[in-house]
């Protein structure tokens, strides 16, 4: 986290906020006097920007599994650069997904040896969207449900990225808790720093 100094300060701030959210005295929470120009609440930010960025990306991993789950498999991709257009720009989602299907396509045939290789070269050539209907063709008495298959492979890779956002939001309110502050008084502070409601 941060060095002693920076700690002893963070300790400081809090005790000194506890004091005055306990005292008697009247408080104008005007939005001038609680956001930017407060250099406690400045400080308080700082320490949260970490959680608040782990936060912000379990949100949109959150809303990315529910489209996963709620559409069809070939209107996936579509539906996930229509919902988060600017992401998109960041993570390319139709190589997002090929690469998931194809790295678990892999596991199954070199490590579980689930599958046969040449299925793992069909996937390797084919577009995300076409892939159940080409696996469906060239293996039409497979025992098993290509799309099934696909979808969970998806949908494991989304409930892996949360529950590690997860885990590193709640390292950092262990940090915080750790600096004798409260995760949920720290975020408050961050929000008023950064005016967001």
């Amino acid at each position: 986290m941060a060095n002693k100094e920076e700690m002893e300060l963070y300790i400081d701030l809090h005790t000194e906020e506890s004091d005055t959210f306990h005292a008697d005295v009247e408080k104008d929470t005007t939005p001038e006097k609680t956001q930017k120009g407060n250099p406690r609440h400045a400080e308080m930010a700082k320490l949260y920007e970490d959680a608040a960025e782990y936060e912000e990306d379990l949100k949109i991993f959150e809303n990315e599994l529910e489209i996963v789950n709620n559409n069809k498999l070939n209107d996936i991709a579509s539906a996930l650069i229509k919902a988060f257009p600017e992401e998109d720009k960041e993570r390319d989602y139709i190589q997002e997904l090929n690469t998931i299907v194809t790295m678990g396509w892999t596991l199954a045939v070199e490590v579980n040896k689930t599958h046969p290789e040449e299925q793992l070269a069909l996937v390797k050539e084919t577009g995300f969207s076409n892939i159940v209907e080409k696996l469906s063709t060239a293996y039409p008495n497979y025992k098993g449900d290509f799309e099934k298959e696909v979808r969970a492979l998806l949908v494991k890779r989304w409930e892996n990225l949360i529950a590690i956002k997860k885990d590193h939001i709640k390292e950092e309110h262990a940090e915080l808790k750790t600096a004798g502050l409260k995760p949920t008084y720290v975020k408050r502070a961050y929000h008023q720093y950064h005016g967001i409601v």
